[in-house]
């Protein structure tokens, strides 16, 4: 009996959008599979020198807590999740060794927002060896899902 394979997601403000959503439900329909979601809690502006310990810490639990249920929906299973480094690499690195994934898939803002792609997170995260998707909001989806689109959506 071969093991459910297991997914890395990793994402921050993108976690609660109707793109991963969709790349999850997508996942689950090639075979039954096991998520566990990283939310980077990534400081912004000053906070990175200020008091790097602690920002970002409130908005990456807010699009955790905001995200899980969501993407536990498209799953058709509870997708557990945690937050990790504000270094988006080092999250993933500690993920991989710490619990090791089969696969991973990093969703990021578009190209003209996205401080992951301008760092090249993606490329980085294939270059250990694990297969990697990458996932864009399109220009419908970009948007986060709301509490009364969610309400509909169900």
């Amino acid at each position: 009996m071969s093991e459910v394979p297991r997914v890395l997601i990793v994402a921050n403000r993108t976690a609660p959008t109707p793109a991963l959503v969709e790349a999850i439900r997508a996942r689950v329909r090639a075979s039954a599979t096991s998520f566990h979601l990283i939310v980077p809690a990534t400081p912004h502006g000053l906070h990175r020198v200020v008091d790097p310990e602690v920002a970002g810490l409130a908005e990456a639990r807010a699009n955790l807590q905001r995200a899980l249920p969501w993407l536990s929906q498209a799953a058709g299973a509870p997708v557990t999740g945690a937050i990790g480094d504000a270094n988006p690499l080092a999250a993933i690195a500690d993920a991989l060794n710490i619990e090791g994934y089969d696969e991973i898939i990093i969703s990021t803002l578009g190209r003209r927002f996205s401080k992951w792609l301008r760092l090249d997170v993606v490329s980085k995260t294939r270059a250990l060896g694990v297969p990697v998707t990458h996932v864009l909001p399109g220009s419908v989806d970009a948007c986060l899902i709301e509490p009364a689109v969610a309400g509909s959506a169900r």
